[in-house]
């Protein structure tokens, strides 16, 4: 460590802890003094301290040494005792009230923590604490317990001017005009005296002054006497640049000239005579008085039969009473005698002697019970120690064991208690335990609050210069500092901690200390009439999401009472109530892109690029328009946007409500700037924007003014987001630059946010470009231009699967020009479907029935559509000026759920501007679907007709209140006809579906086209009957026409959809199930029935077997049997309805048992699926729905066993043929009767496999590609023959 007395805490000690001149003085003495505007005291104090005095001393020892510093502490007479505690309370609150003045009056923002932990020590510490610790070590001056402040010497000073000096001399020291403790026996009152006669050159020649110093001197004696002559300047008018009066005089004003009638010489001579008053008089008297002192300690305590004899003297005082003071000790006892010895060690600079005589009465009033003495001696134990830079065990243990005994004795030695810590605190900071001293600065607090809060200032500082910093307990005691000011009403002191705390929590997780002291700061600065700032540090707390609902009403009432009482409106930036999303941004501008509504707007823009392709221009993929307005445009605004002159920009922000609490927003507006003239600096800062707001932005319904801003009023509940949409409508041509957007909280602050991204990647010309946030906020403003509006009328948002129903698309044309070249594109064309605009006032739905005695030519097409979801509109459509265009739709709820409907609409304008030739018309729907019929087909194949097929369709009624009238069903295109198995009445007698309840129909159907084993005869195509009525057979009506358009066109999108061919399967089937529903229609008052249409395609019964057969002969014979055995010939047609090479094996057998062991042997080497053919079909009811695996799984019927067999096979036992995809081929096959009977000729297998013509064909048939087939039963009745051939 290094030399104890240059430390803090050292030089502290040498100047407290100095010897005490009393002085006694006449009026006279200071009224000279008070020309100079000092007193007597305040003329010698700078000249009391000696930094190199360099006077050798020999106390008690035989060996000198050499003083190199000392000091003089002059008091006068009255200010001699112990000083009053409410005036020395007073006297602090102005020292710290006259810090805080100055402290905030040149206070700055506070610093960053790293930047305060990289300042030196010095500059961290605030100077005025160690001015506070030594008043506050001060109010205990004079203690009759201590020696260290009873006077050495009594300096008496006379005017040349008295009247008798040296009878002044003698009435000034007076008993009576003596301190008290002098009087009272506390102090000595046999001290040294000095004699000074003071003359004023002011008053007369230095003749008479050496005639009184000659009679002082035959009194008193020849070296106890001086003069000094002072006052030598006459006009009073020097001025001492270095004023050494200045740390002396706090109450002197900035104008006062100190010292005015000093000259050099005076102070020269001043400087003189202290020097030689302390090392010629009292250094010498206090050796004097230390060795006389010494010699009588000596012979009473010291040695080892006076210290048997003290013990033993002492021994009784055990059981006295313990007090607080103890027993009193006089000046002239031994034990204050021991006490005087070492204080006059210690200032004398003799710490060995010092310590040795307090060790020696510690002891002493240990047993005397006299606490406070012996606390002040374990005090000055711990100080000695330190200065002999000795055993910090030893020293440490001394000012705790100090401080404790304090504390034992209350209120008595709260003060010392105080001094104590000061200075035990000071030694931990000196050996860098600098966490210790917190301690020791926290453990001080006590009830004086003021103290408290200086003590607990000083504690926060230590833990920030400790190594490693501790910020938390640094900020934490600053803010019970700062509660300590607050309560004794020193508001500043208490603001000036506080923010000294807000950067250790700036940026932290400790949210409720930093609510805390920014929310104080506030109401203090509003205490103070600072209104500015304390809204500034009210805002810090108004988003405090953590806090209670409780506390956020506090904060926020708190806040607009403190706004309220500033008379203004404040603008405040990132305002943080409501919380604005910027991420959530979107800016919704119409270019060349226009949208019909808010919701096509908020459709991803790849989506619309997607459904776009086919219907832009193929010439502007060479040459778009990014490129075109980059060659037309100024090269600093070719990453701006484009929007045209009349028409608003929307932009969608996110306001959130962070508190629980609700709050009021209103007057909510977009901040932009237009500049008309392009070649106008667009790069503006935004406070350019905000100055020149009367240029950029105007109030909304302002039409003469060259913006229109939208405001927007709303309110929020606690945790409640919104979505505000705002817009700005640029009237003129120019650069726009959307800046940010600013509200009003509660009517009472404005709150401004500038939007501010980060950088966002543009390619431009297949390089990656970066540019700056702000262009994507910058627009460049064309002129006007056409601009189409669309709506469709009678769509529907919630409807039933498979309605039908005609819509209108209406298209307005507002502008002063024409569009033409008119296109549409939708996304889904299986719900939405454009139609011709004859169709515009047809009847529904009539026209949508069959025409009655009108010959059919075919399906009708739409000329107009190149693709299923692109439609062109006849080139002789336009849309005028102010006009509208009403086309027809067709809509179509395909399938259930919820469906989104884009429409995009394309025209161009001619000669209006050169940057855009073309727009488009963006359209979004949503549309809910809700389940209505659940409708399902299974088709079968029938053994004796190969070309007739079992149809069986389930309909089930998915709604929970709709009834459904069923009206007919249709097979797409000419080549079936379709005919009921049974009565529809004795089926569904109401005709109606009604909610829940099922349907299951069978029908009959045929092909007409390959009829060459067929015994029908072939009709005309246009005669077959495709179409069944399902309602009552007797109803006249027409039915509905699936080869027309829409119902045709809605087909052929089903298809499409699921990616089949519009030409379908030469053998598959598509269906078009019809009903109607009675319900009001929303745009009428007449009841229309609505049409529902289902579809199902490519229904075949592929799902069973490829391979059919039909076994074709004579059913009854007769045959005389006692002629030779009844030939029978039979022919097996078989079909191969697949689109693979079939490769087909027939075996015959005789014996039922061997018949069974065969189907055995075959069916168990083929998985069930491949078990199939024709087998009967169960009886189901109208409720049950039946799957094709039921149908496809046959059961083998049991066979009789006979030992002997009727028949047999007499053909070809085993017969093997290739059946080319899509063929026929005819096998003869005959048999041999012996007995008359009934036979079933069944007892045949047939085996095949597919190998498909191509690999990535007949994928159905890959599933199933070989099966093993059991005969289907073929009776034969053979007769008996009554004649002989």
């Amino acid at each position: 460590m290094a030399d104890p007395a240059s430390t803090p805490l050292g030089k502290m000690l040498l100047e407290e802890i100095t010897p005490v001149v009393m002085v006694l003085c006449t009026p006279y003495v200071e009224e000279s003094c008070l020309k100079n505007g000092l007193s007597l005291i305040q003329l010698l104090s700078p000249f009391c301290d000696f930094t190199n005095i360099d006077v050798p001393v020999r106390t008690a020892s035989d060996q000198p040494y050499r003083l190199r510093k000392f000091k003089l502490r002059l008091f006068y007479s009255s200010d001699i005792r112990q000083p009053n505690l409410e005036v020395a309370k007073e006297r602090l609150k102005k020292v710290i009230t006259h810090v805080g003045e100055k402290n905030f009056l040149e206070s700055s923002d506070p610093s960053q923590v790293n930047n305060l932990l990289s300042r030196p020590e010095s500059e961290m510490l605030p100077s005025w604490f160690q001015f506070f610790n030594k008043e506050l070590v001060r109010t205990l001056s004079f203690s009759d317990h201590e020696a260290f402040d009873h006077p050495v010497a009594c300096l008496l000073v006379v005017s040349s001017k008295d009247d008798e000096p040296v009878n002044r001399f003698v009435d000034l020291f007076n008993t009576n005009k003596l301190p008290s403790l002098l009087n009272d026996g506390a102090m000595d009152p046999k001290i040294m005296k000095h004699y000074l006669l003071l003359h004023d050159n002011q008053d007369g020649p230095f003749n008479k002054a050496t005639k009184l110093l000659a009679d002082m001197r035959n009194a008193f004696g020849q070296n106890d006497c001086q003069i000094i002559c002072f006052n030598s300047s006459q006009d009073g008018k020097i001025h001492h640049q270095d004023n050494p009066w200045a740390p002396f005089k706090s109450d002197a004003l900035p104008t006062e000239n100190l010292g005015g009638f000093l000259n050099l010489d005076d102070l020269n001579e001043i400087k003189d005579f202290m020097q030689e008053l302390s090392s010629k008089h009292i250094i010498p008297y206090m050796e004097q008085k230390i060795r006389v002192l010494n010699q009588q300690v000596s012979a009473t305590r010291k040695g080892f039969r006076n210290q048997i004899k003290n013990l033993w003297w002492r021994k009784g005082k055990e059981d006295t009473i313990d007090t607080p003071n103890g027993p009193v000790y006089t000046f002239n006892s031994i034990e204050s005698q021991i006490r005087i010895l070492g204080d006059y060690a210690f200032m004398l600079g003799d710490y060995e002697l010092a310590l040795s005589n307090y060790r020696l009465i510690s002891t002493d009033y240990k047993l005397d019970k006299a606490w406070k003495r012996y606390a002040g001696v374990q005090e000055m134990m711990g100080l000695t120690y330190f200065l002999l830079d000795q055993s910090r065990k030893d020293a440490e243990y001394c000012m705790e064991n100090a401080f404790n005994t304090y504390l034992k004795l209350g209120s008595a030695g709260r003060r010392n208690t105080t001094r104590c810590g000061l200075w035990w605190a000071e030694m931990l900071k000196t050996r860098d335990q600098l966490k210790e001293a917190a301690t020791v600065y926290f453990r001080i607090c006590g009830e004086d609050t003021l103290h408290s809060a200086v003590m607990l200032e000083q504690a926060s500082f230590c833990y920030l210069l400790s190594k490693p910093p501790m910020l938390h307990k640094y900020g934490f005691h600053l803010v019970l500092s700062g509660d300590h000011y607050k309560k004794c009403d020193q508001i500043k002191h208490a603001i000036r901690t506080y923010r000294s705390a807000i950067p250790v929590y700036k940026g932290t997780t400790w949210s409720l200390i930093k609510d805390h002291v920014h929310f104080h700061i506030g109401q203090w600065y509003a205490l103070l009439g600072m209104y500015d700032v304390a809204v500034t540090h009210m805002l810090e707390v108004l988003a405090s999401t953590h806090q209670s609902k409780t506390t956020q009403e506090l904060f926020l009432r708190d806040f607009l009472q403190i706004v309220q009482k500033t008379g203004k409106t404040f603008e405040v930036l990132k305002l943080q109530l409501p919380v604005i999303n910027i991420s959530s941004l979107k800016v919704i501008f119409e270019d060349q892109r226009t949208n019909a509504s808010a919701a096509a707007a908020r459709v991803k823009e790849s989506l619309w690029r997607s459904l776009e392709e086919d219907i832009i221009p193929s010439s502007t993929a060479r040459s778009n328009w990014l490129e075109l307005q980059s060659k037309i445009m100024p090269r600093k605004y070719k990453e701006s946007n484009i929007c045209v002159a009349g028409e608003a920009l929307k932009v969608d922000i996110e306001f959130k409500n962070p508190l629980q609490i609700p709050i009021s927003v209103s007057s909510v507006s977009l901040m932009c700037e237009l500049c008309a003239n392009p070649e106008e600096d667009a790069n503006s800062s935004n406070n350019e924007v905000q100055n020149n707001e009367d240029r950029t932005s105007t109030s909304s319904g302002d039409i003469n003014s060259c913006l229109i801003l939208s405001e927007v009023d709303f309110s929020l509940e606690g945790g409640e987001t919104t979505v505000v949409q705002l817009t700005v409508t640029p009237r003129i041509e120019g650069i726009l630059k959307i800046v940010g957007v600013k509200w009003k909280l509660s009517s009472a602050v404005v709150g401004l946010c500038n939007f501010e991204f980060n950088p966002v990647n543009r390619v431009v010309r297949g390089r990656r470009k970066q540019h700056s946030p702000s262009s994507d906020l910058k627009f460049l403003v064309i002129k006007s231009l056409p601009r189409l509006q669309g709506f469709i009328h009678s769509l529907p948002e919630k409807t039933y699967a498979g309605d039908l129903w005609p819509l209108v698309l209406e298209l307005s044309n507002q502008s002063k020009s024409p569009v033409k070249n008119l296109k549409m594109k939708i996304s889904n064309p299986r719900f939405l479907y454009a139609g011709n605009q004859k169709e515009l006032n047809a009847d529904f739905p009539a026209c949508l029935k069959k025409k009655m005695n009108v010959e059919k030519s075919g399906r009708h097409a739409n000329v107009n559509k190149t693709l299923q979801n692109l439609y062109h509109f006849p080139e002789d459509i336009s849309v005028q000026e102010e006009t509208s265009l009403s086309w027809p739709l067709w809509f179509h709820a395909a399938v259930p759920g919820n469906i989104p409907l884009y429409i995009t609409i394309y025209y161009e304008m001619e000669g209006v501007s050169s940057i855009m030739k073309y727009r488009t018309l963006r359209m979004h729907y949503n549309l809910q679907v809700l389940p209505s019929l659940d409708v399902s087909f299974q088709l079968s194949t029938r053994p004796s007709r190969s070309q007739e097929f079992l149809l069986r369709m389930d309909v089930v009624n998915k709604t929970s209140s709709e009834c459904f009238q069923v009206h007919q069903l249709s097979s797409v295109g000419q080549q079936w006809e379709i005919s009921l198995l049974q009565p529809v009445d004795s089926i569904l007698p109401s005709q109606s579906l009604f909610a829940g309840q099922s349907l299951s129909c069978f029908f009959m159907l045929k092909d007409r086209r390959r009829s060459s084993t067929s015994e029908d005869s072939i009709p005309s195509l246009s005669h077959i009957q495709s179409d069944v009525r399902l309602g009552p057979q007797d109803n006249s009506e027409a039915f509905f026409d699936v080869s027309s358009s829409p119902l045709a066109d809605f087909h052929d999108c089903e298809r499409s959809s699921r990616g089949m061919s519009s030409q379908g399967c030469e053998y598959k089937v598509d269906f078009v199930f019809i009903t109607q529903l009675l319900k009001g229609n929303s745009d009428s008052s007449s009841n229309t029935p609505l049409v529902f249409s289902h579809h199902a395609c490519d229904c075949s019964p592929s799902s069973m077997s490829p391979i059919s057969w039909l076994v074709d002969g004579p059913r009854t014979i007769q045959h005389n049997f006692s002629a030779p055995p009844c030939e029978v010939n039979l022919k097996m047609t078989i079909t191969n309805s697949s689109d693979a090479i079939a490769s087909v094996h027939i075996n015959t057998f005789d014996s039922p048992s061997s018949n069974n062991q065969l189907i055995n042997d075959a069916t168990t080497s083929q998985p069930p699926e491949h078990q199939s053919g024709w087998s009967e079909i169960p009886i189901v009811n109208d409720t049950k729905i039946i799957t094709t695996e039921a149908l496809t799984t046959r059961v083998p019927k049991s066979l009789s066993l006979e030992s002997v067999p009727q028949f047999i096979w007499s053909g070809t036992s085993s017969t093997k043929l290739v059946l080319q995809p899509r063929s026929t081929a005819e096998i003869p096959l005959q048999i041999c009767v012996f007995t008359p009977g009934i036979y079933d000729l069944s007892n045949y297998i047939l085996n095949w496999n597919l190998t498909p013509v191509n690999d990535g064909e007949n994928q159905g048939e890959a599933n199933k590609s070989s099966g093993v087939c059991q005969g289907y039963p073929y009776y034969l009745s053979v007769l008996e023959s009554n004649f002989k051939d």
